[in-house]
C-alpha cells in the first residue's frame, strides 16, 4: 500500500481417508468418548472471538486450522448500494482438535453453515463467525466448510476499506485487516491459500479478479466470470472489480500476459501510462528476478481512496493519479514501479506478523526511489539524507521500523506511517552502506527466492543478510530496526537527525 516460513506442503483432497465426510470412525469415536464434559461445558459455554496474537491486530485469524483453498462467488445486482449474495467455501487442514472453529467475519448476513456437507450452528461473537460442527474435529483432519452469506458494500460510518464503491462498480481495499468484511476467512497474511473467485453480474458489467480468467458463461441476462490463483495469496491481497470496464491485454516480459482494467469512458486517456508496465516489469526483473506470478495489471478505479495497494496479480490505483496535471509525469510512474515491487515484497514472500510490515514497505520504496534515480535523475542519496534527517521524529511518533506502534483508535490503515515507508528504506541503504552494493544485490535476490509463494518475517531477514554477507549482522541491523533513536549512517558521518520543532518536543 502506498498512502498518497515458506508454503507447508499440503496433501491432495483426494487422496483417501483425509476427504470431506471421510475420517475415521474410531477417531471421532475416541474423540467424542474422551471429551464429552468438554463438549458439555463447551456447547454451554457462549462464543468467543480468537485470534493468533498479533501484536499489532491481536483478533486477527484464528488458530486451530490452516487454509488450503477458498472458493468465494458474490452475485452483484448492479448496485453498489446492495448487499451482494455470496457463497464463500473453505478448504483447510486443522492442526488441533477443534469442537469450534472461528471465522474472521463481521459484515454481512449469515444465512447458513454447512461442514463436510452436514450443516452446523453459527454465531457472532465481536467479529467472529463462530461454527459448532455437528461432530468435533481431530487433529490433522482436512474439512470443508460452506457460508452462505450476503456482502455488504456500505458500511456504518468510520469503516475502512473492504469494498470499494467506484463510479461504475465496486472494487477491493482489504488492507490490513478488512478482508473478513467481505467473505468469512482466516484473515492473517500468516495463512495464504489458493483462490477460485466467481463473480456473476448483469450484461454490461465485467469483473476482473486476481489470477487468471478460466471461464465466462453468460445466460438470462446475466455473465459469471471465474478467476483462479495459481500461486497462495493472503486474504488482504484479494481483489475483485466489477464495473463498466474495458480490459486491455498486452504482454510482458518471457510472454507474460498483462492485462489491465479501466473505466470504458477513460481508456483512451489512460493507455499512455498502461503501455509502461512491460517495460516496468522487465526494469524489476533486473534488479531481481523472474516476475513471480502468473499475470500482472493495473486496475484504474474511478474512486477516492487516498492509496494505492499492491492486491495480487492486480494493482489498485485511483484513477486520477494517472489525470492529475499536478503530479509529475515521473512521480507517477515510481508510484506504479512502488505497487509492482509489492508483487515480489509483500506478496510472493508475505509478512509473517504485520510488525514486518516493514519488509514490505521498505522495499517497495526502495525499488520506487531506485526508479526514479535511474529513470528520472532523482538522487537516490538525496533522499535517503532527508529520511535520515526525519527519522528519530517518526520513530516518535511511529515507532522503530521493525516495531511500528498499534493503529490509532478507529483508523487501522494508521500502521502505514513514513517509519514503515522511507524510514524502512533507509533501514536498507544503510546495509547496503555497511555490506556493499554486489552483497546487498545478491540478498534482495535470494530473499525473493528463498521465501517466495511463503511467509517471512524480520528474523528471517537478519539471518540471511548475515549468511550472504558473511558475517553476523544482528547487532548492525537491531539498532536500525528497533532502536528509538538512528543509528551513525555507515559512509556518511557527517549526516545528523534534525532537531526536533518545537511542536515536537
Amino acid at each position: 500500500m502506498l498512502l498518497t516460513s515458506r508454503v507447508t506442503p499440503r496433501r491432495d483432497p483426494s487422496a483417501g481417508p483425509g476427504r470431506p465426510g471421510a475420517r475415521s470412525r474410531r477417531l471421532r469415536a475416541a474423540l467424542l468418548a474422551s471429551a464429552v464434559s468438554v463438549c458439555l461445558v463447551a456447547a454451554s459455554a457462549p462464543p468467543t472471538p480468537l485470534g493468533v496474537g498479533d501484536r499489532l491486530f491481536p483478533h486477527l485469524g484464528n488458530p486451530g486450522y490452516d487454509v488450503a483453498s477458498y472458493d468465494l462467488a458474490f452475485t452483484y445486482t448492479g448496485s453498489n448500494r446492495k448487499p451482494l449474495r455470496a457463497v464463500t467455501t473453505i478448504d483447510a487442514w486443522t492442526t488441533e482438535a477443534l469442537e469450534r472453529v472461528n471465522l474472521d467475519f463481521a459484515h454481512g448476513e449469515v444465512e447458513s453453515v454447512e461442514v463436510d456437507g452436514e450443516p452446523a450452528e453459527f454465531a457472532a461473537a465481536g467479529e467472529d463467525l463462530v461454527v459448532t460442527p455437528r461432530d468435533p474435529l481431530g487433529k490433522g483432519d482436512w474439512t470443508r466448510i460452506t457460508v452462505r452469506h450476503t456482502s455488504d458494500p456500505v458500511y456504518d460510518e468510520g469503516r475502512e476499506g473492504g469494498w470499494v464503491r467506484t463510479g461504475d462498480g465496486l472494487a477491493m481495499a482489504n488492507q490490513a485487516d478488512v478482508a473478513h468484511l467481505v467473505f468469512p476467512c482466516n484473515d492473517h497474511p500468516s495463512d495464504k491459500a489458493m483462490f477460485t473467485i466467481r463473480v456473476s453480474a448483469p450484461d454490461g458489467y465485467t469483473a476482473v479478479a486476481n489470477g487468471l480468467q478460466t471461464g465466462v458463461d453468460r445466460a438470462r441476462g446475466t455473465t459469471t466470470w471465474t478467476y483462479r490463483t495459481r500461486h497462495p495469496m493472503a486474504t488482504e491481497l484479494a481483489q475483485v472489480s466489477i464495473g463498466r470496464s474495458t480490459v486491455l491485454h498486452r504482454t510482458g516480459p518471457h510472454d507474460l500476459p498483462v492485462r489491465d482494467v479501466v473505466p470504458t469512458a477513460h481508456r483512451k486517456e489512460l493507455e499512455p501510462w498502461l503501455e509502461k508496465t512491460p517495460g516496468q516489469i522487465e526494469w524489476m526483473e533486473g534488479k531481481v528476478g523472474r516476475y513471480p506470478f502468473e499475470t500482472y495489471g493495473v486496475l484504474m478505479a474511478d474512486a477516492t481512496t487516498g492509496f494505492e495497494l499492491e492486491t495480487q496479480t492486480l494493482s489498485l490505483f485511483e484513477r486520477r493519479l494517472f489525470t492529475e496535471p499536478a503530479y509529475p509525469r515521473w512521480y507517477v510512474e515510481s508510484i506504479m514501479v512502488h505497487e509492482l515491487a509489492h508483487q515480489w515484497f509483500g506478496d510472493s514472500v508475505t509478512p509473517r506478523t504485520w510488525s514486518d510490515l516493514w519488509l514490505n514497505e521498505g522495499h517497495a520504496t526502495w525499488y520506487e526511489a531506485l526508479y526514479a534515480e535511474e529513470k528520472a535523475g532523482r538522487p537516490l542519496q538525496a533522499r535517503m539524507k532527508a529520511a535520515y534527517g526525519a527519522s528519530d521524529r517518526w520513530r516518535a511518533s511511529g515507532g522503530p521500523p521493525a516495531a511500528p506502534k498499534v493503529p490509532d483508535p478507529g483508523s487501522k490503515i494508521s500502521i502505514f506511517r513514513p517509519n514503515v515507508y522511507d524510514g524502512a528504506a533507509l533501514v536498507l541503504y544503510a546495509l547496503r552502506q555497511e555490506i556493499g552494493r554486489p552483497a546487498f544485490e545478491r540478498l534482495e535476490r535470494a530473499w525473493v527466492t528463498r521465501y517466495q509463494d511463503g511467509t517471512a518475517g524480520t528474523d528471517d531477514f537478519v539471518r540471511l543478510a548475515s549468511e550472504i554477507s558473511g558475517r553476523d549482522l544482528r547487532a548492525f541491523l537491531e539498532d536500525w530496526l528497533y532502536a528509538e533513536k538512528t543509528p551513525p549512517m555507515p559512509g556518511h558521518p557527517d549526516w545528523k537527525p534534525a532537531a526536533p520543532t518545537a511542536a515536537g518536543k
